[in-house]
């Protein structure tokens, strides 16, 4: 009897350390990485109410209260996690007691190496958020600390899986996108996009970070009037056509302003200035090439464009349907093109 009881207890011993072993195996090798310096206000211990979906495009500068309060309003009590490479806490007192929507806390995570993208405490957090805000700053160092690690993954578990509302401002709301201007050899001005679309900083990343369904095959872009953008996101399309072969699209955010899409493709415009919705026309670039000013013309109507002013609430939006990127009989499009480098643009 005690010779099968030590047999038994020797294959339950072996089971327990294979067990362990895939265990180990399965958890990313990174996972106990650098700590990410954080902050906090409100409740420490997690809450799990049932959040909503909902994407939030900000152009930057000014926060829209209204855009916020939306965002808020989704986490449905919950925890708010703030993400950022640069900067400290600014978000924290604001989200949680200045817009009037109860939450349960709010946390800001200083993720500024690619080691912190990997601290065990921060993913849980991260993945515990019934909210994830992505502050302003430089989108290349999203892509440089970020992509590829466990933050990585957790953003896009929220995204996907969790499928609670993800949003950001500025660069934060720049990396949104299926295809996204990463920046990582510096900004570029229209200007210079135009007369060399394949100048060294017009680096356009794709299907590699940030995986919004509703913003698959689509580049946003933010300060889009400070300066003028419209004709950098043009030679973005124009680049994601030629090597993508997709029907490029594209969404640009004025300052002050933000788009707020729900998760059946609705999206509202709120704020003070607009939002612009571009999607190219079936015809590629006439001329797209390094080294010489772009043509794009297609009878000056290579890409189609819908402004919408933003109301300063909500349920005086209009809507756009990212579903099916349609107008209705009473709407207009007006169109964006180049010819030898210079952006024409027709209302």
């Amino acid at each position: 009897m005690f010779k099968y009881t030590f047999i038994l207890l020797i294959l339950l011993l072996l089971a327990c350390r294979k067990q362990e072993a895939v265990r180990q195996i399965a958890m990313p090798p990174t996972i106990t990485g650098e700590k990410a310096q954080s902050w906090i206000v409100g409740d420490t211990a997690d809450v799990a109410p049932t959040a909503q979906a909902g994407i939030l495009l900000a152009g930057g500068s000014t926060d829209v209260d209204e855009a916020m309060r939306w965002l808020l309003r989704k986490a449905n009590g919950g925890d708010v996690v703030i993400i950022r490479a640069s900067g400290s806490d600014g978000y924290n007192s604001y989200l949680f007691k200045d817009l009037g929507v109860n939450i349960n806390s709010c946390e800001t995570f200083l993720v500024d190496t690619k080691s912190k993208a990997s601290d065990r405490n921060m993913i849980r957090r991260v993945r515990n958020a019934e909210a994830l805000f992505i502050a302003g700053g430089d989108q290349a160092n999203y892509v440089n600390f970020w992509k590829g690690t466990p933050l990585h993954q957790a953003i896009n578990y929220l995204i996907n899986e969790k499928k609670v509302v993800v949003g950001g401002t500025s660069a934060g709301c720049a990396i949104q996108g299926g295809h996204y201007f990463s920046a990582i050899n510096g900004t570029v001005r229209s200007e210079d996009a135009l007369q060399n679309p394949f100048n060294q900083s017009v680096t356009v990343g794709n299907d590699d970070f940030l995986l919004h369904q509703l913003l698959k095959n689509t580049i946003t872009d933010t300060h889009y009037n400070n300066p003028d953008r419209k004709g950098r996101q043009l030679v973005f399309l124009a680049r994601m056509m030629q090597e993508k072969a997709i029907p490029a699209k594209g969404i640009g955010v004025e300052e002050k302003t933000a788009v707020l899409i729900e998760p059946n493709g609705l999206a509202k415009v709120v704020g003070s200035a607009s939002a612009y919705f571009l999607i190219a026309n079936e015809k590629a670039p006439e001329i797209l090439q390094a080294n010489t000013p772009i043509t794009w013309d297609n009878e000056g109507k290579a890409v189609k464009v819908y402004a919408i002013k933003a109301a300063a609430e909500e349920k005086d939006a209009e809507t756009f349907d990212l579903t099916t990127w349609q107008l209705g009989n009473n709407k207009k499009w007006a169109f964006f093109s180049a010819q030898k480098g210079v952006l024409k643009i027709i209302e």
